[in-house]
C-alpha cells in the first residue's frame, strides 16, 4: 500500500515561534534543519494551509488543522467581507499575521486561500471554506 504512514484530522508539530494565544489564525508548515515546525506567515503570499487549533510556546507541540475543502472553519477576520468573497492573508503585522481579509482592490499579488460563507466584521471568527486558488494579481 502506497498510502501508509499518512494522517487525517488535526496534526501536531513543534512551534517554530511563540504561538501562545494565536489560535484561529492561519499558519504555515516550515522546517528547522529538516525538522518540521509551524509558524505564522511572514508574507501575504505565503502558503499558510493550516489553522492553529492549540498554540504553545516556541519548541512546544501545537495542534493544527489542515485546510480541507470538505470542511468549513472559522478564522479571525481583518476588516469586513461578504459571502462569496475571496479571502487572502491580511497584511503581515505583529497583530495581524495569520488573519484573513477580503481580496483587496489595491494593486498587488495575493494568495487566495478561502471563500467567505457569511458576512463578517473586523475581529470576527468568519465562517469560510478552503478554496486555494493560488496567487491572484490585482492591477
Amino acid at each position: 500500500m502506497s498510502q501508509s504512514n499518512t494522517r487525517t484530522g488535526d496534526l501536531t508539530f513543534p512551534a517554530g515561534e511563540n504561538l501562545t494565544g494565536k489560535e484561529d489564525l492561519l499558519i504555515k508548515l516550515t522546517h528547522d534543519n529538516g525538522v518540521p515546525e509551524v509558524k505564522l506567515p511572514a508574507a501575504i503570499t505565503d502558503t499558510a494551509l493550516y489553522l492553529l487549533v492549540d498554540g504553545d510556546a516556541d519548541g512546544k507541540t501545537v495542534a493544527v488543522r489542515p485546510l480541507d475543502r470538505n470542511r468549513n472553519l472559522r478564522i479571525r477576520l481583518k476588516g469586513t467581507c461578504n459571502p462569496g468573497d475571496t479571502l487572502v492573508l491580511a497584511a503581515i503585522t505583529s497583530d495581524d499575521a495569520g488573519k484573513v481579509r477580503a481580496l483587496p482592490a489595491a494593486a498587488g499579488t495575493y494568495r487566495a486561500l478561502l471563500t467567505a460563507e457569511e458576512a463578517g466584521v473586523d475581529g470576527q471568527l468568519i465562517k469560510c471554506r478552503p478554496n486555494p486558488l493560488g496567487n491572484i494579481t490585482v492591477s
